[in-house]
């Protein structure tokens, strides 16, 4: 029931073992990591780099040098996905240049959008850097192997193209909002405003999501569903963690705003 449900709109499983692996692999890495933020064991960068008592023992990036490790591998792959995997198809034309921008964006916010305050551990960064650039690698390559294969009977291709740019736009736009909440030279938090961040702390967080989703449509490989549901995941424990630590440091933060789902979660 479930794969004839999944099979109106997605390729057929890949015959790469290599492809198929990582799938289940990513998946249950995200879903550990929703598991673990929940549960209050944080992936040490932004407001929890020191959350744990063992990151006191870790070595420290900068939170800039960080940040640009976790998304330039990504972004290079993607980039390198043009060259490797010549584009044969418009679906693959534009999962490609989704992915690559994708990345390329968060790069550029590291370089001139965000402000920083506190650190990240390479022990974190690591992992994190990995699932990025697996995940670009992954998805374009998964991409190239439904070349010469028959559609999924429900095309989300055109869909996934607005869900994307909708959801970028988003997830820009909030991180703009944030980054101008700290004057030159501030570090302190504070609690966001405008935008989304009325209904939920973690906007940003919401827009990623969709992009995820987005680019699935895109796709619609079953790589990138469960890419896609994975980060999803974890992206909601995290915000969970995110609003739990707000509460806890500002008397005044609205009960009414949620996590990550307006009204909802």
């Amino acid at each position: 029931m479930v794969m004839s449900v999944l099979s109106s709109f997605i390729f057929p499983p890949p015959s790469s073992l290599v492809v198929s692996g990582l799938t289940v692999i990513s998946f249950l890495i995200l879903v550990t990591s929703f598991l673990s933020e929940i549960r209050g064991k944080h992936l040490n960068y932004s407001k929890f780099w020191n959350a744990n008592p063992s990151a006191q023992k870790q070595i420290k990036l900068p939170s800039k040098a960080g940040m640009l490790l976790l998304y330039t591998p990504a972004f290079l792959a993607g980039l390198a996905s043009f060259w490797i995997f010549p584009p044969q198809s418009l679906r693959s034309i534009i999962l490609q240049s989704a992915v690559t921008f994708h990345f390329f964006k968060r790069v550029f916010e590291v370089l001139f959008i965000h402000k920083y305050s506190g650190g990240m551990t390479l022990e974190s960064a690591i992992p994190i850097t990995l699932s990025y650039f697996l995940s670009a690698a992954t998805m374009t390559y998964a991409q190239h192997l439904t070349n010469g294969l028959p559609e999924p009977p429900m095309n989300l291709l055109y869909p996934g193209i607005v869900v994307f740019v909708i959801a970028i736009i988003g997830n820009f736009y909030h991180h703009y909002l944030l980054s101008n909440l700290r004057g030159e030279g501030e570090k302190e938090y504070k609690i966001p405003k405008g935008g989304l961040f009325g209904l939920v702390i973690c906007p940003h967080y919401l827009f990623e999501i969709t992009v995820f989703y987005g680019i699935f449509f895109i796709s619609q490989t079953l790589y990138a569903f469960s890419f896609a549901i994975g980060t999803n995941l974890y992206l909601l424990g995290r915000s969970y963690s995110t609003r739990k630590w707000y509460v806890s440091k500002f008397e005044d933060f609205p009960k009414s705003v949620k996590a990550v789902i307006p009204f909802v979660f």
